[in-house]
């Protein structure tokens, strides 16, 4: 884990920024990250990575365009040396993934001092920021995660949003209404670019999980909308997945047609059978845009020979990964997965 240390390092390079940039992942715990950090600041831009969870050259031009103080990247699996080397801008990276090395940036991962005690992003942020711990149990849960210390004290002051009893996050994401919560923020990253930021631009500004959870005001009105509108597509998808019992694969593809929900149908499927190595993946542009989940197999590295003689790439955790294989190239992948099993 980072130390007390490392949490009043990053604390101070929040208090000492006065228009800051935040890269952050497009899932529950990259926004959520992003949500602790920008309300602490309450300055600051965000983007969010919707295609590849690399900040490289392409965002060269953004940052000109802000022209930040400082760079924060929270959740992101790379960062490219030339973007470092090229934005002359102070970088504070913290990140649960890899680990990897770069130079001229500060890179914070729990994973560098202890390999077996990963914790998401949003966790090490709220250990940051010490404020919204309901908006960081979205992203520690929303990934997968529910540590002893914060759970108890996020049910302590929201039981009927977290039973205390619930102790399991697969429980927490898929059977109490804090899991509900993960959802509305998963899915307010879904649809077009303009009604993403409006969505997050509310985000920012609400203090209470209730005010979201009850849809009673104008703008979480216009939240739930939405969410019931994904939620639709989402169960509808579900409904397709076809499982054979008798495999220890799950394998299930839907095309562009259809809205991007493989996160959230790998994290269900994964829930639903734990034994069972799961690969959602969507058909677009000659690619198959793929989430890879497992409790009982080690997933990224199943992944990572399964793509040797491949042409694509991916990565993440021993649990949950993601990939982008080339369509030509898919069942040659997927038979190197199943030799693997």
């Amino acid at each position: 884990m980072l130390t007390k240390q490392d949490y009043d390092d990053i604390r101070k390079e929040l208090d000492n920024c006065h228009h800051p940039v935040y890269f952050y992942d497009d899932d529950a715990d990259g926004l959520s990250s992003f949500l602790l950090f920008y309300r602490y600041v309450r300055e600051g831009k965000g983007i969010i990575l919707k295609t590849h969870p690399n900040v490289d050259m392409k965002f060269i031009d953004k940052v000109k365009y802000y022209f930040p103080d400082k760079i924060f990247i929270l959740d992101i699996v790379r960062t490219e040396q030339e973007f470092i080397d090229k934005v002359k801008t102070p970088i504070i990276w913290i990140d649960h993934h890899g680990p990897i090395e770069r130079r001229g940036v500060k890179y914070y991962n729990p994973l560098l001092k202890e390999p077996k005690k990963n914790m998401p992003t949003s966790y090490l942020c709220y250990k940051v920021v010490q404020q919204d711990l309901w908006i960081a149990m979205v992203g520690i849960v929303g990934d997968w995660t529910l540590p002893k210390d914060l759970g108890e004290k996020f049910s302590e002051k929201y039981p009927d949003l977290l039973p205390p009893n619930v102790t399991d996050p697969g429980v927490a994401m898929f059977e109490t209404k804090l899991g509900t919560l993960i959802q509305i923020y998963e899915f307010c990253m879904k649809g077009k670019t303009s009604e993403v930021k409006k969505f997050i631009k509310i985000l920012t500004r609400i203090n209470d999980p209730y005010e979201i959870l009850q849809g009673k005001t104008p703008r979480t009105k216009l939240i739930m909308r939405h969410y019931k509108k994904i939620k639709k597509e989402f169960d509808s998808l579900k409904k397709e997945i076809k499982v054979d019992k008798s495999s220890p694969l799950v394998v299930f593809q839907y095309h562009v047609n259809r809205m991007s929900l493989s996160g959230e149908l790998s994290n269900y499927v994964l829930y639903k059978y734990p034994k069972k190595l799961t690969i959602i993946a969507r058909e677009k542009g000659g690619e198959m845009k793929c989430s890879l989940r497992s409790h009982k197999y080690n997933v990224r590295e199943i992944m990572a020979k399964a793509l040797i003689g491949v042409e694509g790439f991916g990565g993440g955790h021993i649990e949950a990964c993601g990939g982008v294989i080339k369509k030509y190239d898919w069942d040659k992948f997927l038979d190197k997965v199943r030799e693997q099993l």
